[in-house]
């Protein structure tokens, strides 16, 4: 398992947990030696102790039941041998006690083997000691044999005492050096688990650092690579601790900033050749607009002198108008005279036909030809410089009407002559009726088409003016725009120079090729 492969606090809590566990088994470890020590301390303070000193009383008592026994064998007096014998008893019994506990104190084999041989020889000395004394209550002299036999066992008595003090001394020795090895191997552990707990508390501490200082210092140099704006170095992150998100996230900002200022350096490209452009383009329009305002004074002055003209038009217009609704009036006065006209010729053709059929009866329609004449006159008189043909008719009429009699046949003849005349007239007056109407009407068109006119020229009129207010004010626009453009011209080289610096700025990173 590697270590960047878990978290710092993973890592930490690793590194002091082992160090604890080291630390806690060396402890236990010393515990438990201490308590080794301890338990033989113990031993040796207390079992080592109680045996020699059972072994300096039980010797002690030895020597002075050996006074005591000699002097008692010796003595004559029987009291004072009864006392002897008493606390020889009880010194017996004391030894038999301390016998006892030496014995239940000493488990090891020498020990048990030189407790058994002091009791042999024990046993032997109280038997011989036995022994002299029922001798000596048989009134036997056993003074000499006191020294000579007794004496000799009582001091193999006191060297197996002297063997098993030498055993316990040896045994208090090995003791006290089990103790001192288990103090110095308990001094070793100690030491020892001190020195590996250091040296695995620094190995840990080392390779903990190095696997954090070293993605430390790498991400540092990163970041100051890209501080400085060199954004080509490239940055691998390697585990999954804090360190290694560290350089994951400063590569992933490495990358969007080395995205970021290709952007940037290709948009600050594009804009400084677009506002190279635009500034070009401004002075272009600047000219462009200064021609446009100087056409837009000459099109108001023009607009001027048509707005002028066409208020001419208008007022003619009106004139024509007023004109023409009164030729109008007068032409369907014409009209309805030469309707008149019409009716009228229309009659004298029927009757210039009944003239005809009544000629033979000249006479006695002379009266009425008079009158008829008269009405024709009168007809004449009304059509006016048209009816002076008729007024002419109308008096020959008169003139045949008195020579009619005398000139009947002339009469036919100019009748029918007059007829044809009339009929002549009929289509003629017919035909100027029909040209009366059109007369009339296209009079009344046009009329209407001056009224059109008339509207119009007064539409147009106000529309020139409206035209010669919007010119006006497209001209002051105009003339803005120009201060306008002037401004975006300042504005696009103003443009350009930042556009330059941003690209200049920018061009101070390194990036990947």
């Amino acid at each position: 398992m590697k270590l960047n492969h878990l978290k710092l606090g993973q890592r930490l809590g690793m590194a002091f947990g082992l160090i604890l566990a080291i630390t806690a088994l060396v402890s236990t470890i010393g515990v438990w030696r201490l308590e080794t020590l301890k338990t033989a301390s113990q031993a040796l303070a207390t079992t080592e102790m109680q045996r020699h000193a059972l072994a300096a009383r039980w010797a002690a008592h030895i020597n002075l039941n050996w006074v005591r026994t000699a002097a008692s064998l010796k003595a004559s007096d029987a009291t004072y041998i009864d006392t002897l014998k008493r606390d020889m008893d009880s010194t017996s019994a004391a030894i038999s006690e301390m016998q006892k506990k030496l014995d239940e104190l000493v488990q090891d084999e020498t020990g048990k083997q030189l407790m058994a041989d002091v009791a042999t020889r024990r046993e032997s000395y109280r038997v011989s000691r036995v022994a002299l004394f029922k001798r000596k209550q048989a009134g036997e002299d056993v003074g000499a044999q006191v020294d000579k036999e007794l004496q000799p066992l009582a001091q193999e008595y006191l060297k197996g005492l002297v063997a098993i003090d030498a055993y316990m001394d040896e045994h208090l020795a090995a003791s006290q050096a089990q103790t001192l090895a288990v103090a110095l191997s308990g001094q070793r552990i100690l030491a020892g688990g001190a020195v590996f707990a250091v040296l695995a508390g620094l190995l840990l501490a080392v390779l903990a650092t190095r696997s954090m200082t070293g993605p430390l210092h790498q991400a540092v140099g990163s970041a100051e690579a890209i501080a400085e704006g060199d954004l080509s170095r490239p940055i691998h992150a390697e585990g999954r601790d804090e360190c290694a998100q560290l350089l994951g996230a400063l590569g992933r900002m490495r990358n969007r900033l080395s995205e970021l200022v290709s952007d940037v350096r290709r948009n600050a490209e594009g804009v400084a050749t677009a506002s190279a452009e635009i500034s070009h383009a401004n002075n272009d329009l600047s000219g462009r607009t200064e021609e446009q305002a100087s056409a837009l004074q000459e099109t108001a002055a023009a607009m001027d002198q048509l707005s002028s003209t066409v208020r001419m038009n208008a007022d003619n217009a009106r004139q024509a108008n007023v004109l023409a609704q009164s030729a109008c009036e007068v032409a369907v006065q014409g009209g309805d005279v030469v309707g008149q006209v019409v009716d009228t010729m229309k009659g004298i053709n029927d009757s210039s036909k009944k003239i005809v059929d009544i000629i033979g009866v000249i006479d006695g329609i002379a009266f009425q030809t008079n009158i008829l004449a008269l009405n024709a006159a009168v007809e004449a008189a009304r059509a006016g410089e048209q009816g002076r043909g008729f007024a002419v008719v109308a008096g020959e009429v008169r003139t045949l009407a008195q020579r009619s009699a005398d000139a009947a046949k002339e009469i036919k003849a100019l009748i029918s002559t007059s007829v044809e005349r009339v009929e002549q007239g009929t289509l003629l007056v017919d035909r100027a009726g029909t040209t009366m109407q059109d007369v009339v009407n296209s009079i009344r068109r046009v009329t209407d088409i001056v009224g059109e006119i008339s509207t119009a020229s007064s539409e147009q009129s106000t529309g020139v003016s409206q035209i010669g207010e919007a010119v006006t004010q497209m001209d002051t626009t105009t003339q803005q725009n120009a201060a306008m453009v002037e401004q975006g011209a300042a504005a696009a080289e103003s443009l350009k120079a930042q556009a330059q610096d941003l690209v200049n700025t920018v061009a101070v990173f390194k990036l990947a090729a």
